[in-house]
């Protein structure tokens, strides 16, 4: 039997047309194409892949560890003939089209994948960034239709202004896209089902402007006005070396701010994988006297049967799991 041990993982890249280069120059993620839309960190779809970087265990993907011994890795409560997560880091350096994602039962009786639930850690943003999230006032069908043809479906969206360390949960049927500026960890369900609404009349580098999904969105759109003040979550706790906050907790996941200023110990749960992000500063993970270096934009899978192992360093770190 194979020793567990922390897995630093190789992410995926989105070439998308809205992003920059910021994952590169600021993250570390070597090979990314230009531009780089977005980083898939924690991933097991068809097309796209983690592999594992480091250990005995380097060029295998999630799903080879669920084959080995999917209690052991993935966890006693995930499902296991899908994986429950999939962990982004976005650089928004133009604005994302406006979009919905379907709930849980619409995206699989559509598409057949689970529905399309988010939460979004800014990570920095430029001054005066914001986003678009859900309706300013109540509209209907026939208004959104109309105003998505005449380009003024933004006069109805809550445009909110955002700052480093902010926290959205996009519910699904919500309308929301990212501002320009903006670089984002995203956690959700492992789905990637959008329905585009509008998209400012762009064309994709064939000149091609981008389908939009408008049909299939007007269905899904939960058109109750948003009070975005009620969905931002800052609070946490501070201890001897770190601090901590729960940034969200629903029935798909959970997921937790560390702020790392010596040291901390954590253990991982028979229950679930963890999976670690880091999204500033440097140090190093510590597991049954190995050491494993980390720097901003490292992404790690904790196999659920881990054990104990420490964060040391001056660092923030990302962590989730179902």
């Amino acid at each position: 039997m194979i020793e567990l041990y922390p897995m630093l993982l190789k992410p995926c890249y989105k070439d998308y047309l809205w992003g920059g280069n910021r994952l590169s120059r600021e993250f570390g993620k070597e090979y990314a194409p230009t531009p780089t839309a977005e980083s898939w960190e924690l991933v097991s779809r068809e097309k796209e892949k983690s592999t594992i970087a480091n250990g005995l265990l380097a060029g295998k993907t999630l799903e080879d560890l669920r084959e080995m011994d999917a209690e052991r890795y993935w966890g006693t409560q995930c499902q296991k003939d899908r994986f429950p997560l999939l962990v982004k880091l976005i650089d928004a350096e133009r604005d994302l089209s406006i979009q919905v994602h379907p709930s849980q039962d619409t995206a699989m009786m559509d598409v057949g994948e689970q529905g399309k639930a988010e939460m979004w850690y800014v990570v920095d943003c430029a001054p005066h960034a914001s986003i678009y999230y859900g309706f300013s006032r109540q509209i209907d069908e026939d208004e959104l239709i109309a105003r998505v043809e005449d380009g003024s479906i933004c006069e109805v969206l809550n445009k909110v202004p955002v700052e480093r360390g902010d926290v959205f949960y996009i519910l699904p049927g919500m309308i929301h896209a990212i501002g320009s500026g903006i670089v984002i960890a995203e956690i959700q369900q492992n789905s990637d089902t959008t329905f585009r609404i509008y998209d400012y009349l762009r064309r994709d580098a064939h000149g091609n402007e981008r389908p939009l999904h408008l049909q299939r969105a007007k269905t899904v759109i939960d058109y109750t006005p948003v009070i975005p003040i009620e969905c931002k979550i800052n609070s946490g706790a501070k201890f001897d070396g770190y601090s901590m906050a729960e940034m969200f907790s629903c029935r798909y996941f959970r997921a937790y701010r560390f702020d790392v200023r010596k040291s901390v110990l954590l253990s991982s749960d028979p229950r679930s994988f963890q999976h670690l992000l880091f999204v500033e500063g440097h140090g190093v993970l510590w597991h049954a006297g190995t050491e494993y270096p980390y720097r901003k934009g490292d992404s790690f899978f904790i196999p659920a049967a881990l054990g104990e192992y420490s964060i040391e360093g001056n660092s923030r770190m990302l962590l989730s799991h179902i």
